[in-house]
């Protein structure tokens, strides 16, 4: 029998931690997958992740200093962030244009629509904050009806999850409204290398020095930069040789990350059924939008390029790295195996993989901001908030912006839904509505992620494979 691929051992594995997650719940053995299981999940997570930081560093290095002249390397590094921006604006617009189609917020209870409505143009009064559609139904709703939402509000104020979700919040939004004009730019640039590595927060300060470091390279003697090249060059090579290794044992460690995740996440089956069914339409649709993209943008894209991988080839190649992904939520984590997947089963070539992708994996999330461009409609219907067109084009902007500009900030997510909820003139506190399933949908929408990158690394190689020449060993 032929021996069976690892992407099906994973794929196994997975769906076996969650068929445990849901016996856990129902035999009692909760405490058993948290103390017992979980554990090695996130023993999976931590040496991907402490791989992840220097792998990004020395494969920058060695890509830039061996990428040939230095009209090459500004070329490609403009086509890569157009990409990026391309294909995250692409996927916002696809978010709002499933979202609107669907219309999962639109409440059929018109009684229930109103208390919405109501209470959040209580929330603009008290905070000062502009309607934003312009409607004022506080002023000609019945009195009675208006003093129930009014009680409402008031007790959801004073819960102790409310409490906590606004100090997350203001926490995340001081943290980021508080930065200047030039703080991104500031925030580039590494005062201590030494904690910018042991950060996974500060991936841009790791990138902006081994950039700094490989261009800087290339004015050395060709007998001094050819040892030092050699060193880091081994160096990287080391790092893929301990992902690999890492991933003999990926089913294992897949299995019990799945089990451990969604145990955490609810206590029983029935409680995470629970979750899904009262948001069930509303993650659907995200869903729908993040499958268009995932199998049809992405491939589509790849033609329009010239590139002529096969359909079955590119996602059978790409498996791994969209597994891993998924069970981890995490594009940092799946970082090394998304180069292995790119550089060896995919053959792009060295020189654009080390520089695309960990720029890719820090600032491009199509995945992510394809949700928060649902997620920001859906609540906006939900509390019968009716949105311009201008507004919604807006979101475009202002979540593109966001979702490179918070990057570097922790909770980037967070902040993002945040940014564009406040600056529509919404109530971002309206964010602990959809969290029960946060979690499930970061698992999905960060296949998105990882496959984006991996699709602009394949294209600007196409671009670049007639003008883009490696400097061959021997001149060095």
């Amino acid at each position: 029998m032929k021996k069976l691929a690892l992407h099906w051992k994973i794929i196994i594995a997975m769906f076996l931690g969650i068929i445990w997650s849901f016996l856990s719940g129902k035999l009692g053995l909760a405490q058993f997958t948290a103390d017992w299981i979980d554990p090695f999940g996130t023993i999976f997570i931590n040496c991907l992740k402490f791989i992840a930081i220097p792998l990004v560093m020395f494969s920058i290095i060695t890509g830039i200093a061996t990428i040939g002249k230095e009209t090459n390397l500004g070329r490609m590094g403009a086509r890569t962030m157009g990409l990026y921006v391309f294909t995250t604006m692409f996927a916002i617009t696809t978010g709002l244009t499933v979202v609107n189609l669907f219309k999962p917020g639109v409440i059929k209870d018109e009684t229930k629509r109103l208390e919405n409505r109501l209470e959040y143009e209580i929330w603009a009064n008290e905070n000062g904050v502009k309607i934003a559609d312009g409607r004022n139904l506080l002023a000609t709703a019945d009195s009675s009806v208006v003093a129930k939402v009014n009680a409402s509000w008031n007790a959801k104020k004073s819960s102790d999850e409310y409490a906590e979700m606004m100090e997350k919040s203001s926490s995340s939004s001081a943290a980021f409204e508080d930065r200047g004009p030039l703080q991104p730019l500031v925030d580039l640039i590494p005062e201590n290398l030494i904690l910018s590595l042991s950060d996974g927060n500060l991936m841009l300060q790791v990138i902006f020095f081994a950039m700094f470091f490989g261009f800087s390279s290339r004015f050395l003697p060709a007998h001094q930069a050819r040892p030092m090249i050699n060193f880091f060059e081994a160096v990287n090579e080391t790092f893929i040789k301990m992902v690999q290794l890492v991933m003999k044992a990926a089913p294992f460690f897949v299995f019990c990350l799945m089990a451990g995740v969604l145990t955490k996440k609810a206590g029983s089956a029935e409680e995470l059924l629970q979750q899904l069914a009262d948001l069930g339409y509303y993650s659907l649709v995200v869903v729908i939008g993040l499958l268009f993209a995932l199998f049809v943008f992405y491939p589509t894209l790849m033609r329009v390029f010239g590139v002529k991988i096969p359909y079955g080839k590119f996602f059978r190649e790409m498996s791994p790295a969209m597994i891993l992904a998924f069970s981890s939520s995490s594009s940092a984590a799946a970082l090394p195996v998304t180069i292995d997947c790119v550089e060896n089963r995919l053959k792009v070539p060295k020189k654009i993989t080390d520089l695309v992708l960990p720029i890719g994996a820090t600032l491009n999330m199509d995945g992510t901001s394809l949700y928060q461009a649902v997620a920001v409609i859906f609540l906006a219907q939900y509390h019968d908030v009716d949105l311009t067109l201008i507004q919604q084009l807006g979101i475009i902007i202002t979540a593109t912006l966001a979702s490179f500009g918070a990057a570097a900030v922790p909770g980037a997510g967070l902040i993002m839904l945040i940014m564009v909820l406040s600056s529509l003139g919404l109530n971002p506190m309206w964010i602990a509505l959809i969290s029960p399933v946060d979690r499930l949908l970061d698992m999905c929408r960060t296949v998105n992620n990882v496959v984006s990158d991996a699709v602009v690394a394949i294209i600007i190689n196409r671009m670049e494979e007639k003008q883009v020449k490696v400097i061959p060993p021997e001149e060095y």
